[in-house]
């Protein structure tokens, strides 16, 4: 991924419906050892609330020996948040932390004004054979605490927020919804809703935020009169009360929250309201003066530019 995020397309005419503003097509990325499913960034919309980059990978089995190996890697001026369904990831990063995610928790890493982390399998799940299903998605930061101190989270299964709504087992994840709140230290308003469907099952959705989306990750759902299958993210109407229905069991995650200030730009894993900063950075990643990992040092992924220079002729 490189440059900045590309323009909003003008609203399409044939617009979905009166609830759904715009309905985005996730597409496929190979990151290298499996393709994800990316909604976000589009061409037809830059972020849905804060959320500006949105992965799904998986359901994925993978052969014996082989694993999850994103090798050390550099962010400013955003936060990550790893969800699984299955699986698991070993994170580490340049503030020493290391800890292992499982299905139902939480990874939130604040890059701020800058980290370093690596998230690969564990050799025992090699050994068992790797399955991976799961989500992995950036909140660009407000532009007032962009340059933040970089910290680590890890927040485990039993503490975060589950209710069951209509038909619909929820758990909080990040931020507010439903009257819960979640312990993620999320940086503005933000939602997060990881929506388990019953097969006949409906779900209103929280209507709380400024800007909403529903990304479905299995089965499929009902919403205003469509369909609607893995790997598509609705964005909705601000304010319009929607209800989404499930003929058969579905999973979908609700997302979204306050509109940010300002223009973002992103380049690779680079986001910034300064087109500056972002240069600045891709210099200290390239001249090595970012932090390094602690049990990770020896690898790392270079600039897109070093992995492919620009020719030249002579």
């Amino acid at each position: 991924m490189g440059g900045t995020l590309p323009p909003n397309d003008p609203e399409s005419p044939d617009t979905p419906s009166d609830s759904i503003e715009l309905v985005i097509e996730s597409k496929p990325r190979d990151v290298g050892s499996f393709t994800v499913r990316r909604a976000l960034p589009s061409m037809r919309r830059r972020l849905v609330g804060p959320f500006i980059f949105f992965d799904h990978f998986g359901p994925i089995q993978l052969p014996l020996g082989r694993g999850m190996d994103v090798r050390p890697h550099p962010h400013i001026e955003l936060a990550t948040v790893t969800y699984l369904f299955d699986g698991e990831i070993v994170h580490r990063d340049s503030l020493g932390s290391m800890q292992i995610i499982r299905p139902g928790e939480v990874n939130w890493m604040v890059a701020g004004r800058g980290i370093v982390h690596s998230e690969r399998s564990s050799p025992e799940s090699r050994s068992a054979g790797v399955r991976m299903h799961g989500l992995q998605s950036w909140v660009a930061l407000p532009v007032e605490r962009e340059q933040t101190e970089p910290r680590f989270e890890h927040h485990p299964s039993a503490t975060i927020p589950r209710l069951q709504v209509d038909g619909a087992r929820l758990e909080i994840v990040a931020g507010t919804a439903y009257g819960e709140r979640s312990p993620v230290g999320v940086l503005s308003p933000t939602l997060y809703v990881h929506a388990s469907i019953e097969a006949g099952g409906r779900l209103s959705v929280d209507d709380t935020h400024e800007e909403r989306g529903i990304y479905v990750a299995e089965g499929a759902i009902e919403c205003d009169g469509g369909t609607f299958l893995p790997g598509t993210m609705l964005v909705l109407r601000p304010g319009a009360h929607v209800t989404v229905a499930a003929q058969q069991p579905a999973r979908i995650m609700l997302v979204g929250g306050a509109k940010l200030t300002g223009e973002r730009h992103i380049y690779w894993n680079f986001v910034s309201s300064s087109k500056e900063r972002i240069e600045r950075a891709k210099d200290d990643w390239q001249n090595r003066r970012f932090p390094t990992v602690p049990g990770d040092e020896v690898e790392f992924i270079p600039l897109p530019e070093q992995l492919n220079p620009p020719k030249t002729t002579g």
